[in-house]
């Protein structure tokens, strides 16, 4: 899913976009659903990209979308998860969320980086391979927080990119690569995004240089496109939309090809 020029767009693979007929401020995609969180801040769920959609929770200002579940912040910063037809508040004073494999994340306003859920690929980074109970702090000044197949990608304050988990591949940098990384390691600086899919990661630089690492690139961050405002990544796949409201999906290690969205709606 994508939001371009004010229009929500939702499509599968290869398939073209389907325009989804309400107003949004973020979308997202899990492993059955497609999610949208509209202006009046409800957060909604689609079974496919035509389908009747249903209200999950309403007062969200964020959310973070998974195989596993949802993420859900309220408007006075509580954290929610929600799972199926279940809906648990975990956490307050929290800014941002991510959905991981097994692991998910949470920054408080403070920038504080919270972890829980599986430990064995290093998720935590703080060096354990054993879960915890409960959310436990392992990294500060934290801005925000992405995470996929074992690993996680955080992008703190001073524009700073680390990682922490599963590198067979290089998702996480050379800290670790062919195995795991335990400990939150620096890949890069001067970011202000960031996105990571099953086995690459990805970030834009403050001029909006897009740069990738991984599987399909290299173990150091290498430049792959500019004029890029925001990207996302899935499995295998990463989208990214350029200043000019211009929508781009590719596989990773393949050059961004232009999705032709709609005309006339």
């Amino acid at each position: 899913m994508a939001i371009v020029a004010g229009k929500v767009y939702a499509w599968e693979e290869e398939n073209p976009p389907t325009v989804v007929p309400i107003s949004a401020r973020q979308v997202g995609v899990g492993r059955d659903n497609f999610y949208a969180l509209t202006s009046d801040g409800d957060l909604i769920a689609f079974d496919d990209v035509a389908g009747e959609h249903t209200v999950l929770m309403q007062g969200i200002a964020k959310f973070a979308a998974g195989d596993s579940g949802v993420l859900a912040i309220t408007s006075d910063r509580t954290l929610w998860w929600l799972s199926g037809q279940a809906k648990q508040p975990l956490a307050t004073d929290v800014a941002v969320a991510a959905v991981g494999d097994g692991a998910n994340y949470y920054i408080t306003s403070s920038g504080d980086l919270y972890v829980k859920g599986r430990a064995h690929r290093g998720q935590y980074g703080d060096g354990r391979l054993k879960p915890t109970d409960q959310f436990v702090q392992t990294a500060s000044n934290a801005t925000h927080i992405t995470a996929h197949t074992g690993h996680a990608i955080l992008l703190q304050a001073n524009g700073d990119v680390v990682g922490t988990g599963g590198n067979i591949y290089g998702p996480v940098g050379k800290h670790g690569l062919g195995d795991k990384a335990i400990r939150w390691s620096r890949i890069m600086s001067g970011a202000k995004a960031i996105a990571t899919g099953s086995s690459h990661s990805l970030a834009i630089l403050q001029n909006g240089i897009l740069v990738a690492w991984g599987r399909g690139y290299d173990t150091e961050p290498m430049p792959i496109f500019s004029d890029v405002v925001a990207v996302a990544a899935g499995s295998r796949t990463t989208i990214a939309l350029t200043r000019d409201d211009t929508l781009w999906q590719w596989d990773r290690g393949e050059p961004p090809r232009r999705v032709q969205l709609p005309v006339g709606n």
